[in-house]
């Protein structure tokens, strides 16, 4: 397709689908949008790599509905594999919408919740299946799942389910879907693993890359602050949320624990409202958690890296990474939250001392220099407690030995101290000669009891 293409309509798709695209407001392809549904109409295996907020999903939903047309059948004919339950609610979200004037069924498969309800689905007749890949494999060993008819399979948001360990159940899925159907594989970026699993399912495919791996949209402007301590973090994220610009904000945790304590600060602030979302909330609670912030009715949703991916929300104004991601890909995927829809956004990011070798490794798969900005004066800036100073410590001695093998680590360095000389008796330590003079002294004086 060349680059004149203006219209949704120059793909040919069928009546029913170009009337709910149109119904969607969108206007025109964007450019993965462009190039991949030509090529999956074609029949091409496709390689896809785009970062995210691009439009991929409606790239490869529309051209798939259109294969699929009309229901027929028992079994799902195309599969959609996504790595959290998160993006597996959001796809079907699109693809439902997509379909609204067709009799297509899409049937999503999750955990969090009891598969009662999904296997009554899968029983009712399905067409399309979007499933984590735990799950589909949990129904198909129940027998519940039919794959023999699948004609098409697409991987979504690879690299995470790499990350998230899911390579045993993909594989595993591999094995019980026909050979002979049209592979997809969609990435924000492209790692060695990410590569050798393309090499394993797809077979002689045309790639698409839109933007250079692990590339940030031009939409969301960066900067970061360097943080002494996990006080000032706290500061600085109460002052920054006092400036009313900051309309719609989710704050990015590391863990649970992190998560809990800065929803809990922040409920206690009276900041507005806050939600938290994270793997030990209940499935109903996060979803209205990211339904009332998609509707507006939350100012702020501090999150761990479960809703990095997956949360299509275009009025996003600022993310906020109050800890640096660990797997540093995540990153991209985090501020890509913000930005949307030809959207401006921002993002800033609080980087502790241990945290400074994660972020400037960021930036070089991000391969750009974020803006460094200093901490207002009215943030108060306390002094670092020892345990977390000796924590920082610690950790920024195991970054330097992984850097460097022969490091002997400044923090756990000790200074050599001279070797007693060897005596024919044992000494006692201080306590217990001070324990034998005052057993003397007693005895002396005839005071000693046994």
């Amino acid at each position: 397709m060349s680059d004149s293409t203006q219209s949704f309509e120059n793909f040919k798709l069928n009546k029913q689908i170009l009337e709910a695209v149109k119904e969607a407001n969108y206007e025109s392809p964007t450019p993965i949008q462009e190039r991949a549904i030509p090529l999956m109409l074609a029949g091409h295996d496709l390689l896809g790599i785009a970062q995210t907020g691009t439009g991929k999903t409606a790239a490869y939903l529309l051209p798939l509905l259109f294969k699929l047309r009309y229901a027929q059948g028992e079994h799902p004919r195309a599969l959609i594999l996504a790595p959290t339950r998160e993006l597996v609610m959001q796809i079907t979200e699109e693809a439902v919408k997509f379909s609204k004037y067709t009799d297509l069924r899409i049937v999503s498969l999750y955990g969090g919740l009891g598969p009662k309800g999904q296997i009554e689905q899968l029983q009712a007749g399905v067409d399309m299946l979007i499933a984590t890949p735990g799950r589909f494999m949990d129904l198909y060993k129940r027998g519940e799942v039919y794959p023999r008819d699948i004609k098409t399979m697409i991987l979504d948001e690879a690299d995470k389910m790499l990350d998230m360990g899911f390579l045993p159940q993909i594989r595993a899925i591999l094995e019980v879907i026909p050979v002979k159907k049209q592979n997809l594989l969609f990435s924000a970026t492209f790692s060695e693993k990410v590569e050798a699993l393309s090499h394993e399912f797809l077979e002689f495919p045309e790639r698409v890359e839109i933007a250079p791996q692990a590339t940030t949209a031009d939409t969301v402007g960066q900067v970061y602050f360097l943080t002494p301590n996990l006080k000032t973090k706290i500061n600085l994220l109460a002052h920054l949320l006092k400036d009313q610009k900051l309309q719609r904000v989710i704050v990015f945790a590391k863990s649970r624990r992190n998560a809990e304590d800065v929803y809990k600060f922040l409920e206690r602030s009276g900041g507005g409202e806050v939600r938290v979302v994270h793997a030990n909330k209940g499935q109903n609670t996060r979803i209205n958690a990211m339904e009332e912030f998609k509707e507006g009715n939350i100012r702020v949703l501090v999150a761990t890296d479960v809703a990095a991916r997956g949360l299509d929300i275009t009025d996003v104004s600022h993310v906020i990474n109050f800890d640096v991601p660990l797997i540093y890909e995540d990153y991209v995927h985090r501020i890509g939250r913000t930005g949307r829809a030809q959207k401006k956004g921002k993002a800033i990011s609080f980087v502790n001392p241990a945290e400074v070798y994660h972020f400037d490794r960021i930036q070089q798969i991000i391969r750009m220099q974020v803006p460094l900005k200093s901490i207002p004066q009215e943030v108060a800036v306390p002094k670092t407690p020892f345990e977390e100073q000796q924590g920082y410590e610690r950790e920024i001695d195991d970054q330097k030995k992984k850097e460097d093998p022969n490091f002997k680590g400044g923090f756990h360095e000790k200074k050599a101290r001279p070797k007693p000389k060897p005596s024919a008796r044992t000494p006692l330590s201080k306590g217990k000669r001070k324990s034998k003079k005052n057993r003397n002294q007693l005895k002396q004086k005839g005071k000693w009891k046994k």
